[in-house]
């Protein structure tokens, strides 16, 4: 599923740019400018030490697609643009979608060059096709083991400005006040049983079907799979301070859906 950092509802703020999460911890950056100045300055902003979104990406291996980039735009120096990438804890390896000089200016840096996509062997079936012989197989005994459930993490006190909680691997759940300048962050779901007036950024590492719930959402941004919207695009007040839910659209746009909660 495709994850563009796209802002409120008036246009993305980053033209340059689209991350897309692949089978993590795999990534990629869908590169639409060879400006790297300009490409520099968003993903910093984003996901640099003093962005807004500094540990989004934990060394993850970095993709980089140049499929929307026209063949005949000159290929230049890319040592600058993995600088920037590293700078913001990604790790690239691979190249695709380029034109030959963009492909033997990369594989001159060590990059190696990606298939465009990644067929999946289909599973076996289990019905034998028509006149084949039959088939001997050995039977296994069942063993039964114990799977552990989700993971979450539970914070009962409240967050002041300035205080940040991640929740890597597991869902978020917070008793208490998040107040304005503070950041919850979850690679699954954040559950706020009491006033979201910070920053919320749920599915942290590309999961689209996490969900961030609270009791009363007056939220600074709120953020699913890299999807935000801040504050300065007014909720609907039917959910502002209100219980209410943020989703995923399910249509394939990748739309953020704020929606009352009946409780």
């Amino acid at each position: 599923m495709p994850v563009s950092l796209a802002g409120p509802s008036s246009g993305p703020p980053h033209t340059s740019f689209e991350i897309k999460s692949a089978q993590l911890p795999l990534v990629t950056l869908l590169v639409k400018t060879n400006d790297w100045n300009v490409l520099a300055s968003e993903l910093t902003q984003q996901f640099g030490a003093g962005g807004e979104t500094p540990e989004f990406f934990d060394h993850d291996a970095l993709v980089v697609d140049f499929s929307h980039l026209d063949t005949s735009t000159p290929a230049t120096d890319l040592v600058p643009l993995l600088k920037i990438l590293r700078s913001c804890n990604l790790v690239p390896v691979a190249i695709r979608g380029a034109s030959a000089h963009w492909t033997a200016s990369a594989r001159e840096i060590g990059l190696v060059e990606a298939s465009a996509e990644v067929h999946r062997p289909r599973p076996p079936s289990d019905v034998p096709p028509p006149n084949s012989e039959p088939v001997i197989r050995e039977v296994i005994q069942e063993v039964i083991k114990e799977v552990p459930g989700p993971v979450t993490m539970v914070v009962d006190k409240p967050l002041r400005s300035g205080q940040k909680i991640y929740a890597r691997g597991a869902d978020l759940v917070v008793l208490a006040m998040v107040n304005q300048g503070a950041e919850v962050v979850a690679d699954g779901n954040i559950h706020v049983y009491a006033p979201l007036r910070g920053k919320a950024m749920a599915g942290a590492r590309g999961n689209t079907n996490a969900r961030i719930f609270s009791l009363c959402l007056e939220p600074e941004l709120i953020s699913i799979a890299g999807i935000y919207r801040t504050s300065e695009n007014a909720l609907a007040p039917d959910v502002q301070g209100k219980a209410a839910q943020v989703r995923l659209s399910n249509d394939g746009q990748d739309k953020l859906l704020i929606e009352a909660l009946k409780i």
